[in-house]
C-alpha cells in the first residue's frame, strides 16, 4: 500500500505552478493581442499613400503665413482714373450753370443775338425757379396765385407748342417750348417784385406792365426764330407771346 502512494505522489508531483500558469496565460495573452494588431494594421496601407504626392508637397512647403493678395498699384490707380472720368453728378441730372447764366443773360438783354444751340435745349431748371418767384412774389404783395401761374404756363406752353409745329418745318419738342417761355418769364418777376413796392393800378403801373410785356415777348420771339431757323417771322411770333404773358402781367397789376 505504501508502495502505491508513493508511486502517486511521484507520478503527480510536476515544477508546474499556479505563478508560472498566470505568467504563462499573460504571456500569450499579450502576444494574441499583439499579433491581432499587427494583422488589422497589416491589411490597411499606410495613411501617407493615400495622400497624393503634390498635397505632400505642398504640406511641407507650407511656412505658416495667411495668403494676402499681392498689391497692384496700376490696378488701383486705373479705378481712380475711371471715377475721375465719370460726369459731375448735376451734369447727369441736366443741370448746367454756365447754360442757364447764358439763357438768362438773352432774356436780360433782347437786343444780344442767341445762340440756337443752347437754347434748343430743354433745360428746366431756370423755368421752374422763375415760375416759384413769381408766385412768391406775388405772394409778398398779398395775391396767392400758385395755381394760376402754373396752369397759365401748361396751357401756354401747349398751346405755342402747337403753333410753332404748324409754323416750323423742322418742328419743336414741348420741353423746348417750356424752357424758353419760362426763361422769358424773368421780366415778370422783376414787374411783381415792383408790385411789392408801390401799386401798378395806375398810368405808372400799366406803363411798366406794357413795357415787361414786349420784353418778354421779344426775348420769347428772338430766340424761337433763332432756334427753329425762322428769320422773317419773329413778329408772327411775338404777338401770341404777348397774349399769354398779357395774362401773367395782369395778374400781377390786379
Amino acid at each position: 500500500m505504501s508502495n502505491f502512494d508513493q508511486f502517486q505522489m511521484d507520478f503527480y508531483q510536476s515544477n508546474y505552478t499556479i505563478d508560472d500558469q498566470e505568467e504563462y496565460s499573460s504571456y500569450g495573452s499579450h502576444e494574441n493581442l499583439c499579433g491581432s494588431r499587427k494583422n488589422q494594421t497589416g491589411d490597411k496601407p499606410p495613411a501617407s499613400a493615400l495622400v497624393p504626392s503634390e498635397m505632400l508637397l505642398s504640406s511641407q512647403s507650407y511656412t505658416g503665413r495667411i495668403f494676402q493678395p499681392t498689391y497692384s498699384p496700376n490696378t488701383h490707380l486705373g479705378y481712380v482714373d475711371g471715377f475721375d472720368e465719370e460726369p459731375p453728378l448735376l451734369e447727369e441730372l441736366g443741370i448746367n450753370f454756365e447754360h442757364i447764366w447764358q439763357k438768362t443773360l438773352t432774356v436780360l438783354n433782347p437786343m444780344k443775338p442767341a445762340d440756337g444751340s443752347i437754347m434748343i435745349e430743354t433745360d428746366l431748371t431756370g423755368p421752374m425757379v422763375f415760375c416759384l418767384a413769381l408766385g412768391a412774389t406775388l405772394l409778398l404783395a398779398g395775391k396767392v396765385h400758385f395755381g394760376y401761374v402754373y396752369g397759365l404756363s401748361v396751357i401756354g406752353c401747349l398751346a405755342m407748342h402747337a403753333l410753332l409745329n404748324l409754323m416750323s418745318i423742322s418742328g419743336v419738342s414741348h420741353g423746348c417750348v417750356a424752357s424758353v417761355l419760362g426763361y422769358c418769364l424773368l421780366p415778370m418777376v422783376i414787374l411783381s417784385s415792383s408790385a411789392i413796392i408801390f401799386s401798378l393800378q395806375g398810368i405808372p403801373g400799366t406803363l411798366l406792365a406794357l413795357f415787361i410785356i414786349g420784353w418778354c415777348s421779344l426775348s420769347a420771339s428772338k430766340i424761337f426764330t433763332s432756334a427753329l431757323a425762322m428769320e422773317g417771322q419773329q413778329l408772327l411770333i411775338a404777338y401770341p407771346c404777348a397774349l399769354l404773358y398779357g395774362l401773367f402781367a395782369l395778374l400781377t397789376v390786379f
